[in-house]
């Protein structure tokens, strides 16, 4: 019996986001500060190419190991499945998209920092209720999922916790629009 690298688009992210993690606390302090931080509304300067990096590779930083395991869990429990059913490339541009649009709206109403890989895990999380979806059905799952969802964010968004609750909706709403407008194929028989 052999190990398979079966998912190869989230082993990476979680593999990424750990070595990330770790360098920036053993090695290199300001690592995540620097690259894997974007920038909040008046510290973002469109001149700047690393702004601009930082746009998407938020997501790969964490503020501390539970921050970090928090997230890859999901991530891993998750991830997998939507990686067979949609295909990696797939998976990977609706995870570069998501980490682009949770990064623009934090530089444009957001005055703080923001990192971590839960926009991505609660895209996961909405686009997965859509795994069985078909045309002209809206799943039970979805609705289900999007009402808790969306209440407790809502809710949790009054806390001044310093989670950025706006990025768990932002992240629900595109794996949203992802699941309702994206083709999925058929799944494969194994």
């Amino acid at each position: 019996m052999k190990i398979k690298y079966n998912s190869p688009v989230v082993l990476t992210f979680v593999f990424l986001c750990t070595i990330i993690l770790f360098l920036n606390q053993m090695l290199f302090h300001d690592l995540i500060q620097l690259w894997f931080s974007a920038p909040g509304k008046g510290n973002f300067s469109s001149s700047s190419v690393r702004n601009w990096i930082t746009m998407v590779s938020h997501v790969m930083g964490h503020a501390s190991l539970n921050h970090l395991t928090g997230n890859l869990l999901i991530i891993l429990i998750v991830g997998p499945m939507l990686e067979d059913i949609y295909g990696s490339y797939s998976l990977l541009l609706m995870m570069v998209i998501t980490a682009f649009v949770t990064g623009a709206v934090n530089v444009l109403f957001f005055t703080t920092g923001l990192l971590g890989a839960s926009g991505i895990v609660f895209m996961m999380i909405l686009l997965a209720s859509f795994t069985n979806f078909h045309k002209g059905e809206i799943p039970l799952t979805f609705i289900l999922v999007l009402v808790f969802y969306v209440g407790n964010e809502v809710i949790s968004s009054f806390k001044n916790d310093g989670i950025a609750h706006f990025v768990h909706i932002i992240g629900g709403f595109c794996g949203s629009i992802f699941g309702f407008f994206r083709k999925t194929p058929a799944i494969k028989n194994v």
